[in-house]
């Protein structure tokens, strides 16, 4: 064999272990930066931004984005080609294959929705938009709007349109219903077309609309099973009614009385001598609710600024797992998440007729949140349904101001001599 021919053979064997393997690059790393995920409800695709980095430790974080929302995330798993993301409140994850250094793709996991919940998503790296096609803002859709949800059928219900456009071509805006808000909604308008969408760990909600006149016709989506129409008018004055009027106390009842156990299995009741003389706020909740993570970082500020003044909380969890064992597990992970230092205690598991047995003072428990108001005698003075977040602007600017008048004036009240708190021995 000649010299040559020799060269030739070993060329071509060095090419042939390259080809099964040998010397090739391990699999691709994701790029850290600014990315897009598409979630596909079932053909119509839910986008959010959300950014991937490395800390100091090189642990891998991913801040998700929506409208003034940041959702920290830190329980990030690469190994191999495999990824896996958990939410940090609620229980839910993104189990993905990374293709290349730009495109993640698999599954989002909803385990309060039950063990086959999934979407499907593909995320790419270094896309800077929301949506496609440029958010040109010709459509101006700026304002209040009186929102009908399902109009015509037995189904509807009302809500107030919040809507903002800005500079840089994004909307931003939230719907508030009577049992709470949409959140932080992010998209744009192009001509005559909205598009809103919200991603935050247990919910993703899509809005389209089309902008006819003075009115909006649109398509909501959520999750996989759930579309609606829903239609706007443009009407600054529109109310929904008093969420103080909603829920109240069953006749023959004027004081909130339960035992339920708290986290750590020790029951909890208004009636202990803690809460005697005390002013108390009763939060009926849920960790799977994204209202109510809204609401308990606000009593979480409350307790902290009246605490020494008398104010005390009990949160009463009803969750969306059967088995105890879970409830508590995701509510102890909701106390270290939020930092919550007043009691949680386990009512049970998240049914209307559940609820209602486990609380038989109330008429009917109609949202979570519902927040209950006693006074330092132990009478009920008020009972708040649903919460305005942070996502509503100057409705929940407006609450949080009125709370602290209203806290002020209950806890300035005295205590009469009967209720009056035990002294120590």
């Amino acid at each position: 064999m000649t010299d040559r021919a020799l060269s030739l053979l070993l060329l071509v064997l060095l090419l042939s272990l390259l080809g099964c393997g040998v010397g090739q690059r391990g699999p691709a790393t994701p790029r850290t930066g600014a990315w897009r995920m598409e979630l596909d409800l079932n053909g119509r695709k839910l986008p959010f931004q959300f950014d991937l980095s490395r800390d100091d430790s090189a642990r891998w974080v991913a801040h998700i984005h929506n409208a003034s929302e940041e959702i920290l995330v830190t329980d990030i798993v690469l190994h191999n080609d495999t990824i896996l993301i958990r939410m940090p409140l609620f229980d839910s994850e993104f189990k993905g294959i990374v293709r290349s250094d730009s495109v993640i793709d698999g599954t989002w996991h909803n385990y309060l929705k039950g063990p086959e919940y999934r979407i499907p998503f593909v995320a790419n790296a270094g896309t800077l938009y929301r949506f496609p096609g440029a958010s040109d803002g010709k459509g101006a859709i700026a304002g209040t709007w009186e929102v009908h949800f399902s109009k015509g059928t037995p189904d509807v219900y009302n809500a107030i349109g919040l809507f903002e456009q800005h500079a840089d071509g994004r909307a931003t805006g939230t719907f508030v219903t009577e049992t709470g808000d949409y959140r932080y909604l992010e998209g744009a308008v192009n001509g005559d077309s909205l598009k809103l969408s919200c991603f935050d760990g247990s919910r993703a909600f899509l809005f389209t609309a089309a902008l006819q006149g003075d009115s909006l016709v649109g398509r909501y989506w959520s999750g996989t099973h759930w579309e609606e129409p829903w239609v706007a008018y443009r009407n600054p004055d529109y109310r929904l009614r008093n969420p103080d009027s909603l829920t109240f106390l069953k006749e023959g009842y004027d004081m909130v009385d339960f035992r339920f156990p708290d986290l750590d299995g020790k029951p909890v009741s208004p009636s202990d001598d803690r809460y005697k003389g005390k002013v108390l706020m009763v939060q009926v909740m849920g960790s799977w609710c994204p209202n109510c993570v809204d609401e308990t970082v606000l009593l979480k500020e409350m307790h902290k600024t009246y605490g020494d003044k008398g104010l005390e909380m009990i949160a009463v969890a009803f969750e969306k797992y059967d088995e105890p064992e879970r409830a508590i597990a995701g509510l102890k992970r909701f106390r270290k998440a939020l930092g919550v230092d007043y009691p949680i205690v386990y009512g049970g598991p998240a049914s209307k007729e559940n609820a209602g047995d486990k609380l038989p003072f109330l008429d009917h428990v109609m949202s979570y949140p519902t927040c209950i108001f006693v006074d330092r005698n132990g009478m009920v003075r008020r009972i708040h349904t649903g919460f305005y977040g942070p996502g509503t602007g100057e409705h929940y600017a407006n609450y949080r101001s009125n709370l602290h008048t209203f806290l002020e004036l209950l806890l300035a009240e005295p205590v009469m001599s009967a209720v009056a708190p035990k002294k120590a021995a």
